[in-house]
């Protein structure tokens, strides 16, 4: 099976002991591509590093909703600065999460998420957008800036909020959340859902597919999402794997792997 795992945290902490090891295993556990979106700036920057250390590898860099509570105006500058880097190829992730209640207040999130919206939009990159328990406000904003295409990562909205996204032109991703067993309402969304549309991810180290649920996540483990899909879609699972191989490649625009 030829994979892209399009959204991966190896600068968690939860890979401090053995990054190197895990990630010097890809590709022989099939996976060719690798794309690793920072939450802040600190994580974005390791990111970076992990990108020009690994050559399956890549970043994005973004201040993700949870972690936008201590944002300055400079921050911009500096994503800017980072997203300069040869191997970025995306601004994320970035979005709304009105699901902690100790998150950032929500206007703050929209004004970050804004913020980074038009840092996309004037380097014309594509955005990773994590929309959680948000979905109207997240699509709202969104709506705001047309010329910017993006993914919505671990889709968790409904039917009709992705048939409006993909008239945007945007990419739906999914993760092992749709190999557990009240995943019904993202399994409808993948029926339905164009398969030039879809992309594959574990969000490593979090949400492990069954049956290795609370275990900690890989890349190793993004065939399972694959397998899920090429299910629902009625194909083979490497047939499903290398289609989504080709769309992450497209969305970033990765031509030398």
């Amino acid at each position: 099976m030829h994979l892209f795992d399009t959204h991966a945290h190896y600068d968690s902490g939860a890979f401090q002991a053995d990054r190197t090891e895990v990630l010097s295993s890809m590709p022989g556990r099939g996976v060719e591509l690798i794309l690793n979106p920072g939450c802040d700036l600190e994580s974005s920057r390791t990111a970076v590093a992990l990108a020009e250390q690994f050559p399956f590898v890549y970043a994005a860099v973004g201040v993700h909703p949870s972690d936008c509570g201590d944002w300055e105006d400079g921050a911009l500058e500096k994503l800017r600065e980072l997203a300069g880097t040869a191997k970025v190829r995306a601004i994320g992730e970035i979005g709304l999460d009105y699901y902690w209640k100790d998150n950032p207040p929500r206007s703050l999130q929209q004004e970050v998420f804004r913020r980074q919206l038009e840092l996309a939009q004037s380097l014309d990159l594509p955005v990773i957008v994590h929309d959680r328990e948000a979905h109207q406000d997240c699509l709202s904003i969104v709506r705001e800036y047309p010329q910017v295409r993006g993914v919505y990562h671990c889709y968790s909205g409904s039917l009709e909020d992705a048939k409006t996204l993909v008239k945007l032109g945007w990419m739906l991703s999914f993760t092992g959340v749709i190999t557990y067993k009240n995943a019904r309402k993202a399994l409808e969304v993948i029926e339905w859902l164009p398969m030039d549309r879809i992309m594959i991810e574990t969000d490593s180290p979090y949400l492990t597919p069954e049956p290795f649920r609370g275990r900690r996540n890989d890349s190793g483990y993004v065939h399972l999402v694959a397998e899920a899909i090429a299910r629902v879609k009625g194909m083979e699972a490497g047939q499903a794997a290398q289609l989504t191989l080709e769309n992450g490649k497209r969305f970033f625009n990765i031509k030398e792997a």
